[in-house]
């Protein structure tokens, strides 16, 4: 088994095997592009390792003999102090690309000694300090476990010591007070920073091995589904440094705005700096546009690179180099994590300029993405002034509490709490934080800091570098400028501008773009899945209509019920006491409902709409009885709240889940049924009267077995047959017991839709509102690969859907079938309707992007194929 690839000898090997970077690597080094030399330590080894075997056999000598080989290649000696000695970097490289998830170290092979040499061959004792001083940290953060605050804690004293602001502002005596610092750090916490290179090189491979499950990369691919078994490469690469002088320095490159995705060169960089401080926001860097002052002809060189480097990968690339004396190297590229807003111009301009093809366009962008196109914006128009400006690292809008930690980001976000994480720069450690955040603002970092990236990956609106916060997380307070305010108080973050408000302003809807309408105009044609909306009022289908929805597959009746003119005939209808009470309660009710029918009839107009007809437990339109009880204990119920009290207990049901509710209730109360449908076709007869087309379903809820669909359409086909009017009548299949009879219900009806919201949970025995309780810990064992109530369960729930629609078109072959969950509008779960042979799925209205693009890529080829 060969356990090591030099990346000039590593042609034809994949990414499974090199991981991202090492293949990047070779690729480039095979391009003629100036890479420094290295090797890369498989994924191969790293599985072997994490399988509990050590370093694998014959690993140790491949690395020596590729150190000798990168020795002979830079004419330096590891461990050398004749000379600069040479120097390397330690990086890893999973073959998915996991940005800041996972370790590396610098400057490794340096000693005492060779700090000397360093100073010397340079003429530079600062760089050398400050190269020894980095390693040091690197080394015991990442190899020896050593807490990063401790480290951070003695530069910021030094700093204050030698009474200056920056790290570069320290003079090399600071630095190597600095290292020495350091070293003590680690022995007090009974750690030993080891001399020999050989040794420092093997603790740091073997580092680099474990961080592939470090907590943070772990939370990392549970959040975006990576398996955990494909281990991570080890990148070992020869020492070039930014940290000379003014004439070096560090950045990184994007071949297009990561953010909207305009093409040109974009990015920043850090003079006299070393790699790891741009992406880590420790310094705020420069645009990269600048270095076209002070070295023009590096600048040049990097509009070459990346074009060639984007002509060779077909994709937008995010690429790091350093500066070495006015020389360039080029350490990584990836294909570079961007907005959704940018995803979509991207794909779609490349598609225009020939790069790729249209269809690949299509295929390239993440549909679950495109509802954040019409992310919110700020009401510019009502806003009042900012009160901080910093960079606009990740666009859209959000309002927010204010949460100074990761972890109370997490918790406040349990409680459905929104939250703004609020941080002086975040770390990979925040990763979680980040997520369950609804915005991110940092006091330090660039657009192309850890925080940038990671938020624009999410597609969470992120404004960093505001140089005027500054934060007190010990005492949980903030400012804004000259404005203090503690944890938890309202803000506004705007990550298209970098405004930052104090309080809640105003937002606005997004529109989308020009490009996501060319690019869905290219997927439409591919696409044989239909998409309907899930919508209840005529704003939410005029909404759905607009951005493409072909119908209305789902209307929830009830939320109807719950307007405030409604309400009180609602309760009236549930405690009524004579026959007349009651039909003075319907009656009203009609008439309320037609003109909600009638509204949403219209506007979707030649299009079916599918009413479901009441669904929820009658107890749910009544008081809190704990309330109520309060009161009553207190003396200071009134008497009709008494009434409700007593109509509250009896309705009152231990799992009402499972309970009184949908065609139960329809069919024990039938006037309910009766009084739901005559307002419908009510509003039908009179919209063909104005010479419309209204095109309304009959849905019934909860539907267990095809005796109760009998039952209902004794009572629903006298009154078709009285309007005189064609309505298709159709059931939910959204009990275990009804997917499995599908061919008995068949017979009775003309469509099915599958509630997969309900279906998962009695499929699982679950309730989506308590599954907070365990859920995460499900998922972070794996237990679960991802949640079933937000993407459709392949192998168990998807079986049952299987199930009914063989027996179902078997009964019935004109039968239609869809899906109205909330899995209408996921991806993944599109795709699997797709496959499934449906005719359609149906979304709330802003996810109906996602299910016509995510159609349209079912239909080209399976992203993540599924067996059902």
């Amino acid at each position: 088994m060969r356990w090591i690839y030099a990346f000039d000898a590593a042609d034809g090997l994949g990414r499974d095997l090199l991981g991202g970077k090492g293949f990047a690597l070779a690729e480039m080094t095979r391009l003629g592009l100036p890479v420094p030399p290295g090797f890369t330590v498989t994924t191969e080894a790293c599985r072997a390792y994490l399988a509990g075997q050590g370093l694998p056999e014959g690993l140790w000598a491949e690395i020596e003999a590729a150190v000798a080989r990168l020795e002979t290649q830079t004419q330096k000696r590891f461990g050398g102090t004749e000379g600069p000695p040479l120097l390397l970097s330690v990086r890893s490289g999973a073959p998915v690309s996991m940005p800041g998830m996972m370790d590396t170290i610098l400057n490794l092979g340096l000693t005492l000694d060779g700090v000397a040499a360093l100073a010397r061959a340079t003429g530079n004792p600062r760089f050398a300090w400050d190269s020894y001083r980095r390693f040091i940290q690197m080394y015991g953060e990442v190899a020896l476990g050593v807490d990063a605050a401790h480290f951070d804690r003695l530069i910021e004293a030094k700093k204050a010591q030698a009474g200056v602001e920056r790290d570069i502002d320290l003079a090399p005596e600071d630095l190597e007070e600095l290292a020495y610092a350091f070293k003590e750090r680690i022995r007090e916490e009974g750690k030993t920073f080891p001399e020999d290179p050989w040794e420092q090189l093997k603790g740091a491979v073997e580092a680099v091995f474990k961080s592939w499950n470090n907590p943070r990369a772990k939370t990392y691919r549970r959040l975006y589904q990576i398996p955990d078994d494909l281990g991570t490469a080890v990148n070992v690469q020869a020492m070039v440094f930014g940290n000379l002088g003014e004439d070096s320095g560090t950045g990184v490159g994007f071949t297009r705005n990561p953010s909207t995705g305009e093409k040109g060169l974009y990015g920043e960089y850090l003079r006299n700096a070393q790699g790891e401080d741009v992406v880590a926001g420790i310094r705020t860097p420069e645009p990269l546009e600048r270095l076209r002052i002070y070295a023009p002809d590096v600048y040049a060189e990097l509009e070459k690179v990346a074009a060639i480097l984007e002509r060779h990968f077909g994709d937008m690339q995010d690429f790091e180099f350093t500066v070495e004396r006015g020389r360039l190297y080029l350490l990584q590229t990836r294909s570079g994590k961007r907005t959704p807003e940018a995803a979509v111009r991207i794909a779609v301009e490349m598609a225009e300029e020939g790069l790729i093809a249209k269809e690949e366009a299509v295929d390239r962008v993440d549909a679950n993405t495109l509802p954040q196109l019409l992310q919110a914006r700020v009401d510019y128009a009502r806003a009042p002034k900012p009160h901080l400006k910093g960079l606009p690292a990740s666009p859209g809008a959000a309002v927010g509490h204010a949460v100074l930690t990761a972890e109370a980001a997490e918790a406040w976000s349990r409680e459905g709490k929104p939250v703004i994480l609020v941080r002086p720069e975040t770390t990979p450690e925040d990763v979680g934080g980040m997520h369950a955040a609804k915005g991110i603002l940092t006091a330090r970092g660039g657009m192309t800091s850890h925080a940038a990236v990671v938020a624009r990956g999410m597609g969470v609106p992120a404004v960093v570098g505001a140089s005027g916060l500054v934060l007190d997380v010990e005492a949980g307070t903030f400012r804004l400028g000259d404005l203090e305010l503690k944890e938890g108080d309202p803000i506004t973050i705007d990550g298209t501008t970098g405004a930052v408000y104090a309080g809640a302003v105003p937002l606005v809807q997004g529109q989308g773009s020009q490009h996501l309408d060319r690019l869905l105009s290219w997927a439409e044609p591919f696409r044989k899945l239909g998409v309907r909306a899930n919508a209840d009022t005529p704003e939410d289908a005029r909404k759905a209509r607009e951005l493409g929805a072909e119908g209305i597959g789902l209307v929830r009746t009830e939320h109807m019920f719950f307007a405030e003119d409604r309400l009180p005939w609602v309760r009236r209808l549930i405690l009524a006491r004579t026959p007349e009470e009651e039909a003075q309660a319907l009656e009203r009710l009609a008439a309320f409902q037609k003109t909600d029918f009638k509204g949403l009839l219209e506007a979707m107009d030649g299009l079916p709409v599918t009413v479901r007809l009441l669904d929820p437990p009658l107890h749910e339109f009544l008081p809190d009885r704990v309330a109520l009880e309060r009161k009553e204990a207190a003396g200071a119920l009134e008497p009709h709240e008494a009434e409700l009290l007593e109509r509250v207990r009896v309705l009152e049901e231990a799992n009402p889940m499972l309970g009184f509710r949908g065609i139960r209730l329809l069919l024990v109360r039938p006037e309910i049924l009766k009084m739901q449908l005559t307002a419908l076709l009510e509003a039908t007869r009179e919209l063909k009267a104005e010479g419309r087309d209204p095109r309304p379903e009959v849905m019934l809820p909860l539907v267990s077995g095809p005796e109760e669909v009998r039952a209902a359409r004794a009572l629903i086909d006298p009154l078709l047959e009285a309007y005189g009017l064609d309505v298709p009548i159709g059931t939910m299949i959204e009990t275990p017991r009804a997917a499995l009879l599908a061919g008995e219900i068949a017979r009775e009806v003309e469509f099915f839709s599958f509630g997969t919201n309900d279906l998962t949970q009695l499929t699982y025995g679950i309730s989506r509102d308590d599954a907070g309780a365990f859920a995460p810990a499900y998922l972070e064992a794996r237990w679960w690969a991802f949640d079933p109530t937000a993407e459709l369960d392949a192998a168990g729930v998807a079986e049952l859907l299987r199930i009914a629609i063989e027996r179902g078109r078997a009964a019935n072959p004109a039968l239609k079938l869809g899906i109205c969950g909330e899995h209408g509008g996921e991806a993944r779960s599109v795709r699997l309707a797709a496959e499934l042979g449906l005719d359609y799925v149906s979304a709330s209205p802003y996810r109906v992007l996602t299910a016509r693009l995510a159609a349209a890529q079912a239909a080209r080829r399976r992203e993540r194929p599924v067996s059902v």
